[in-house]
This record gives C-alpha cells, sequence and structure tokens, in this order.
C-alpha cells in the first residue's frame, strides 16, 4: 500500500472550503437511494451498499470500499460524495487511489454535479492548497466502454433529497 500523501491537505481543505459552503446533511434513510441514484446517473452498474457505520467508531466518521459505503445516522451532504469519490477509484481487490489526482477529480466533480459548488472556486482553492487534482479522471473500474461518466458538470441536474 502507498502512503495517501495528500490525506491530511484535503481533509483541511474540506473544513475550509466545502463545509463552510454546503451546511446540508444526509440521513441515513436517505443515503441508500441517493447512492443508487448517483451512481445510476454516471451509468455504473451494481452500486456499493451503504452500511451504518459502528457506534463505537471513534477515529472514523465514515469509510468506503468499492462495495460499500459506511456512515453514522446523519452526516454531511458532501460526506457522502466525499466517500463515492472513494469507492469510484477503488477496486474490489483493494487497490485505490487514496486522495490523490483522480479522487480529487470524480469529487470535484460530484461537488459540482450535485452541491452546485462553482468547479473554478474548487480548483483555484485546490491549487492554493497545493492539493493535486485531475478532472479528466474516470472511475477506475469501468464496466464495458463508459466515456464521460459526468458529461456536464455544469447542466442542470435535480437536487438532492437533503435537509438545510
Amino acid at each position: 500500500m502507498t502512503r495517501d500523501r495528500q490525506r491530511s491537505k484535503v481533509y483541511a481543505w474540506e473544513e475550509r472550503f466545502v463545509a463552510a459552503r454546503d451546511p446540508t446533511s444526509i440521513g441515513f434513510a436517505q443515503a441508500q437511494g441517493m447512492v443508487d441514484a448517483i451512481w445510476g446517473e454516471t451509468g455504473l452498474r451494481f452500486p456499493p451498499k451503504v452500511e451504518r457505520l459502528p457506534r463505537q467508531a471513534r477515529s472514523t466518521s465514515a469509510d468506503a470500499t468499492r462495495l460499500s459505503i459506511r456512515l453514522p445516522a446523519s452526516s454531511p451532504a458532501w460526506w457522502l460524495l466525499h466517500e463515492l469519490a472513494h469507492v469510484m477509484t477503488s477496486t474490489a481487490d483493494g487497490q485505490s487511489d487514496g486522495h490523490g489526482p483522480k479522487f480529487m477529480g470524480l469529487y470535484v466533480k460530484m461537488l459540482a454535479r450535485y452541491l452546485r459548488m462553482p468547479v473554478d472556486a474548487c480548483l483555484m482553492s485546490l491549487e492554493a492548497a497545493d492539493i493535486e487534482v485531475d478532472m479528466r479522471a474516470e472511475p477506475i473500474f469501468i464496466e464495458g466502454s463508459l466515456v464521460g461518466c459526468f458529461p456536464s458538470v455544469r447542466r442542470r441536474s435535480r437536487r438532492l433529497p437533503i435537509r438545510r
């Protein structure tokens, strides 16, 4: 396993930039439906299963593998997108981009599409935070020929059912 060298920078960037712009939260009961909708919209099959994060988890807020996302009873909307980006950059055998450029590319695309964060503002803040991002990134386990999962992040899309 390689070192996840951008991890702490990404977490700090999320607290400064993402959390400050998105006060919405998602209840656990809505999470699977949202994952399924986003997964289907990107043209992917076999979405990860959303599971409850164990109550005794103290150092982890949420986590993900290719096959599952674990969340608490309620979480910020951007946590779900963060974990989905991990799923899209992980394989069933545990290979992952961590918080690398591919992860960040997919994450920024989802922040723009589903939380309507301006791509340009995200990219400028990522550059200022010295975080690498690959905006050409696509899910690494693409099934068949899937090109352009996020054809236009500026296109209007339905809002996610989140609480404000």
